[in-house]
């Protein structure tokens, strides 16, 4: 298993294309419109990437990485992409741990994240993590309704889903 650690300057260039390598596995996905997907947004460019609250990548090079963002006072994973070479292995879930700790350590309540509903390796993964899905509320209500201008909505039922630290 790659370890996972914070993305460097080097890591940044390449991870465009590994957001895109990973999109793919959504056009075969149970539940998604791969006609729509064609009509979304590009991935993220390399200097809106430096821009992010915090990376992390797994591997070296990354076959992995997560994006994390703040979202009305919740760390937000704003992206997740494995490359599909390296799917099924734990990266996903290695990365998804490594955010959350990393939430966690940086005094943030919990994490929040936005989703494909149907989609096997999306929201049901993320619930083996431990997120549930919730109404969105502020500023991730406001995420929710950019995502369903953009056209995410018509490649597939979307859902926030968060998780919180500490005792209930």
């Amino acid at each position: 298993m790659p370890s996972i650690r914070t993305a460097t300057p080097a890591d940044l260039v390449r991870l465009p294309a590994l957001e895109a390598a990973s999109d793919t596995l959504l056009t075969t996905a149970p539940g998604v419109d791969p006609t729509a997907l064609e009509r979304l947004p590009p991935p993220a460019a390399a200097v809106e990437l430096a821009a992010a609250l915090h990376l992390l990548v797994a591997g070296d090079p990354a076959a992995g990485f997560a994006r994390i963002e703040e979202v009305d006072g919740f760390a937000h994973l704003e992206q997740l992409s494995v490359h599909p070479a390296s799917a099924g292995r734990g990266l996903g879930r290695a990365l998804v741990s490594a955010a959350l700790d990393w939430a966690q350590a940086h005094g943030y309540p919990g994490m929040t994240l936005c989703t494909f509903l149907d989609v096997p390796f999306n929201a049901p993964f993320y619930r083996s993590c431990g997120f549930e899905v919730i109404e969105p509320h502020g500023k991730l209500a406001a995420l929710r309704r950019r995502e369903a201008e953009c056209g995410l909505d018509d490649a597939g039922r979307r859902v926030a889903m968060s998780i919180r630290f500490g005792p209930d």
